[in-house]
Parts: C-alpha cells; structure tokens; sequence
C-alpha cells in the first residue's frame, strides 16, 4: 500500500471529533521530527495545536491543516464505520477523508520525499497544524498565528490543504475568501390583540419594508477576484405561537459574506443607516467571523498552478467562493502569501465522505512538486 494512504487511514481511524485530536498530532509530528523539522506543541485551553520548522532562511513555505473532524452525525446512515477507513471501489471512505485527513497525509509523505531527495534545500519548510478549526477556532490557528507573531517568526508562503477541488483534482485553487460577518437584530414593537392593531405595533410589518431595502442594495460591485458583498437572512423569530396575539419583538439573523470593496465598519454603518431611515427601535449584536484576504497572482499561485499543471494537465482556476477557512488567521496576522489546495469537496460533512485513493497518491505528487518550485537549491 502507498504511504499516503496507509497515513491517511491511520489518521482516519481516530475518531477526533473537534476539538479531539486523539493522537493525530503525535503521530504526524513524531514523522516530521525524524526528517528533521524542529516541532513546538503549542496548547491553549483544551486544543491541541503544533508548529514545526526545518531550516533558518527564507523563504519560509508552510503547510496548515487541521486534524479536526466535524461529527458523523447519523452513524446508522453511513453505508460503512466512518472510522474504520475502508477503501472500497478506489475510494478511502471515513470522516475526515477529504477534510482534511488526505491532505495532510499528502503533506507529510510529500515532504519526507522532498527533504530525502534535497536534503540541502533552500530556505525553510513548515508546518501548523491544529484541531479546532471545525469548532469555535478560538484556541487553535488563531492562536498559534499570534504566538508566531510575538516569536518573529517568519511565514512568506501558506498553502492550506482545504478541499478546494471541484469536478477533479486541481481544477480549483481558492486564492482568497470573503470576510464574513454576523449579525443578529432585535426589533422593538408592542404586544397586543390582533383584533386591535390600532393598540399594537407589529414588528414583522414594520421590518418588511426596511428588509426590503437591505435586500435591494447593492453593497459593492466586487472585483477581479470576488463577488459583490452578499446578504442573507438565516433566521426569523417572532410570535407567541398562537393565532389572537401581535408578538412584542422579532429577531433576525443574518449575514453578510463580503470582498476586500467593503469593510466590517462600513456595512454595520450602512445597516444601521437604512434602519434608521425606517424610524425603527433595534439593537444588533454583531460577530466577525473573519476578514476577507486575498493572494494575487505571484510566487506561490505560479508555483501552485505549475505543480498542478505537471502531475495532472490542467489549468487550474482560481477562486474565492465558499466558506471561511483558517487562512483568514494566517494572512493577516503573519502578513503571508496563502492558497487552499486539496481534493474534491463533494462529499465534506456529509454521510459517507469519502476520497479517490487515486486523487490523494497524485495531490502528494503536486504537493512535492510545489516544494521544488519554491525550496529546491
């Protein structure tokens, strides 16, 4: 069996449900320490998190992943154990397969080549890893990130092995993501018989036509590399469950995922503006998620599109489409190039996620050639 699938079934087996690790750092870090990498565990509160290095110089690459894995949800659902890692038909099954296991198994295994073929090579080669990056991602890269920060450390390249591909492997590179913030609004109305209304202010009436608005305006036209700023409702609560009564309050959820065009700052003040404008009685309690980063064409996305080019023939596409990922803590705190590089998404947090055994023998591959790209002497 390939050493990358062999990893990645160990990996799997461990049932770590974030923010578990249940031994996955250990047994990766105890590898790169045999190659040569100086490792640091680094602990906040309950999460296990590692930083690992091999050289002094520049320029310093960086591999970031995750050993957290989300929940299986309805274990009786799942045609096979989600922990006992089968392979079946040429697919490695199990949760954590494709986020991120697989990856971070190509990982290891591309750098144990790497270091044995080019034992001198140039600048530095890292890793970070954590596992609560499914979770609240309090104590994990984000922490690490600002250790890093205090300790001077140096980060020029990240690539995170996130599930970026989309029809086959390498299609996608995800070269940023959007900024996403949260927020839920209270709005004031007053109680009363729905018989009378004339006694009562009904707050889903009086949100409709300021709703309306928020859902007409055009935030930002986006760029080059994002779309315009997206807002969207999640939930609406409101009533007394019952037919006779005008509920007093209402709450909203909603979020806005937005490009590099707008700010945190400047679509909380437009909110409120077109609140006010209504002559509403609200609070919004406010949660940032993450800043919008962005990783133009240069070094590390040549370097990344290259490497897919050699092992698979294709040209990969770049994007900033989906959900948040741990690069919104590497980019702007370690001010470095990042990219999320990894296999299909089809089936992440789903029942029965599972990996091309195929697709994780060429990632390591493409992983390999993207350190000759950057590091080779």
């Amino acid at each position: 069996m390939k050493s990358t699938i062999k990893l990645a079934q160990e990996l799997i087996s461990k049932a770590s449900i974030t923010p578990q690790d249940k031994g996955c750092q250990r047994l990766i870090s105890e590898r790169l320490g045999e190659i040569g990498l100086c490792i640091t565990a680094l602990k906040f509160g309950e999460v296990d998190n590692f930083w690992a290095i091999r050289g002094s110089g520049s320029p310093v690459f960086v591999f970031a992943g995750h050993t957290d894995v989300v929940p299986v949800g309805e274990e009786n659902a799942w045609q096979l154990d989600p922990f006992s890692a089968t392979i079946k038909d040429g697919m490695l099954h199990g949760r954590g397969a494709a986020d991120m296991k697989g990856s971070l198994a190509a990982m290891l295994v591309a750098t144990e080549r790497f270091v044995a073929d080019f034992p001198n090579h140039s600048g530095s080669i890292g890793f970070l890893i954590t596992a609560d990056e499914e979770g609240p991602a309090l104590d994990g890269t984000l922490k690490v990130c600002e250790y890093l920060q205090q300790k001077q450390q140096n980060v020029d390249y990240c690539l995170v092995g996130e599930p970026s591909s989309t029809r086959v492997l390498g299609d996608v590179i995800k070269n940023g993501r959007r900024g996403s913030l949260n927020g839920t609004l209270t709005l004031i109305g007053k109680q009363g018989h729905i018989a009378y209304p004339h006694l009562a202010s009904n707050p889903i009436h009086l949100l409709s036509p300021a709703l309306s608005d928020l859902l007409a305006e055009v935030w930002d036209a986006g760029d080059e590399y994002f779309p315009q700023t997206n807002f969207q409702v999640s939930n609406i609560r409101c009533g007394a469950g019952v037919t006779n009564v005008i509920a007093g309050t209402l709450e909203m959820v909603f979020n806005f995922r937005y490009s590099t065009q707008s700010t945190q700052k400047s679509l909380q003040e437009r909110v409120c503006e077109i609140l006010d404008k209504h002559q509403l009685d609200y609070k919004i309690d406010w949660q940032h998620s993450g800043e919008p980063f962005l990783t133009p064409k240069g070094e590390l996305v040549e370097a990344c599109t290259a490497a897919i080019q050699s092992v698979k023939g294709i040209q990969a596409e770049l994007s900033t489409a989906g959900g948040t990922s741990d690069g919104r803590f590497i980019a702007p705190i370690l001010q470095a190039q990042v990219v999320e590089l990894g296999p299909l998404n089809a089936t992440i947090h789903q029942v029965d996620e599972c990996v091309s055994t195929q697709d994780l023998d060429d990632l390591t591959d493409i992983y390999y050639q993207i350190l000759q790209n950057i590091l080779k002497p």
